[in-house]
């Protein structure tokens, strides 16, 4: 029983092996075909178009186990975003709306009004 899962493990490294010499292969030609024709840039080894592929992950994706919770994140914000704005008085909410709008020159409702809809 045990070697199965030894075996299952080994195959699953093999994988992110092949997978990451693929991908490196990738972006190493990727990068000498186009970088050094249109900026002039210097040509890159195997090993620098990994190094890049792993920092273009970690400052993308982000590292550790919540790497993949940027939905999560996002719900979050909005969850608290929702409960700050349910907090306010019609007063405070109005007048958060305007501030909006002065500073980006837009709001949700400006986009969804009746004088939009009519001129589509």
């Amino acid at each position: 029983m045990k070697s199965w899962w030894m075996l299952r493990a080994v195959k699953f490294l093999a994988m992110i092996v092949v997978g990451m010499t693929i991908l490196g292969a990738i972006v190493m030609e990727l990068w000498n075909v186009l970088i050094p024709d249109i900026f002039h840039g210097p040509a890159l080894t195997f090993w620098q178009a990994l190094g890049l592929l792993v920092l273009s992950h970690i400052l993308l994706r982000g590292w550790g186990p919540w790497r993949h919770a940027n939905g999560w994140r996002r719900d979050r914000w909005k969850h608290r975003f929702e409960e700050k704005l349910s907090a306010m008085t019609p007063e405070e909410r109005d007048k958060f709306k305007e501030e909006w709008r002065r500073r980006c020159g837009w709001s949700h409702e400006d986009m969804h009004s009746p004088k939009e809809q009519s001129k589509a």
